[in-house]
């Protein structure tokens, strides 16, 4: 049900590529979290935004991606409508894509607040994707777009080749560790005992 005097409105936005097999009802019931939390009885009716200059969430079938910009009100719960969301997405996902999302205190009135009280604004940074390899490629992608934008006040572009290379390397020990996490356990395969990597292919730029 639609939920009245929210202490929030949650805006969701980002852009996801799906593989070219992906059908709508697939999308619906991946999102089925968020539109009924929205309080609608379908992908159709809770697509759109609470506010009408929002495109909302929206399927290219030419292009194959899922478009949200999307506002809902609601609580610190929609994080698990979030959860859940994700999971399915990671299924329908070609690459790897960030989604933001950021939670306006609704209640907060910057010019009828005392100077003592603090808006309880937050925001988070999700990732999905269709495998560990895809969802760090879009966090090293984002980082470095961070660092790079920060950093570009005060160096030139040109200079910053080394910082970009410290990253890939955080980005590839964590990449290993985590392939090395799930081989633990794994019973030995083929004659000679070896097993291949659980982890998928590496990271691109990860060397």
């Amino acid at each position: 049900m639609a939920r009245y005097n929210a202490p929030f409105e949650i805006h969701v936005h980002g852009q996801v590529q799906l593989r070219p097999d992906v059908t709508f009802d697939q999308i619906q019931d991946a999102l089925k979290p968020l539109w009924k939390y929205a309080g609608a009885r379908s992908l159709a009716d809770g697509a759109r935004s609470a506010y009408e200059e929002e495109p909302g969430i929206k399927f290219d079938t030419a292009d194959h991606t899922l478009q949200m910009c999307w506002t809902v009100p609601g609580d610190e719960d929609f994080k698990q409508a979030l959860d859940e969301m994700c999971m399915s997405l990671n299924e329908l996902s070609s690459q790897g894509a960030p989604l933001e999302v950021t939670f306006y205190d609704a209640d907060f009135d910057e010019e009828e607040a005392n100077p003592d009280d603090e808006s309880r604004d937050d925001f988070m940074m999700l990732f999905v994707g269709p495998n560990p390899a895809a969802i760090m490629q879009a966090q090293r992608d984002l980082l470095v777009q961070d660092v790079i934008n920060m950093m570009e006040r005060h160096f030139d572009g040109a200079e910053l080749g080394g910082v970009v290379a410290e990253i890939d390397k955080l980005f590839s020990q964590r990449f290993d560790a985590l392939v090395n996490s799930l081989e633990i356990g794994k019973p030995p395969r083929g004659p000679g005992g070896g097993s291949g990597h659980g982890g998928g292919r590496r990271p691109r730029h990860l060397h």
